[in-house]
């Protein structure tokens, strides 16, 4: 079951999709990629990673940053974007505050979310795929222990596969996964990456 609402972000509403899973199972917030490149909330990647936590049984979200589609607000260089993020994760906090709150983004989306997340301790499970690390500063991950999953293609035309896996080294409780020959948009490699990603949050 999806549900299409509003969520209240700092600019004004966020358009979102939420879909309510298991009490008992994780709930998911998933962020999309660059605004001002075609990235919503419907990104093919963004829709993959959303039903991959769905058939497990996660309660996911999924909004549009500022100035996207429906959503209020303008583009602010991925300050306003990361305030997005921590409103998305307040409200789904709210409507589950026993299930574990995890996040998840896309390129652009990793930047504005796990900046979201570092400031929020109840988030406990991070996902990055394909993070833009060549166009944001993530060196406040860099303390970060929470574990956090990270995939990227070692043929992404848009972030340099070098520049992740240096990153990767830095941090402290990374699992860092390479797709042999997939791209940034992953369109040969779609199950492996579903695959990394659910290994990695369901299996011990």
């Amino acid at each position: 079951m999806s549900e299409r609402l509003f969520i209240q972000g700092p600019a004004g509403r966020l358009q979102a999709i939420y879909q309510p899973g298991d009490a008992h199972k994780p709930a998911v917030v998933v962020c999309h990629p660059h605004p001002l490149y075609g990235g919503t909330m419907n990104n093919k990647v963004v829709y993959w990673i959303a039903q991959t936590f769905r058939q497990h049984g996660c309660t996911v979200l999924r909004f549009n940053f500022r100035g996207v589609d429906d959503s209020e607000g303008s583009w602010d260089n991925g300050v306003g974007e990361t305030d997005d993020a921590r409103a998305a994760l307040a409200w789904l906090h709210a409507q589950h505050p026993a299930a574990p709150l995890w996040l998840a983004g896309f390129s652009f989306g990793c930047y504005a979310g796990l900046r979201a997340a570092h400031d929020d301790q109840r988030v406990t499970r991070l996902f990055a795929v394909a993070p833009a690390v060549n166009h944001y500063d993530f060196s406040f991950m860099q303390e970060d222990t929470r574990p956090l999953t990270v995939v990227i293609g070692t043929r992404d035309e848009i972030v340099p596969f070098d520049d992740v896996q240096r990153w990767s080294r830095t941090l402290p409780e990374v699992r860092f996964h390479a797709l042999a020959n997939a791209g940034h948009f992953f369109p040969d490699h779609k199950q492996e990456l579903l695959a990394v990603l659910a290994n990695d949050a369901f299996k011990p």
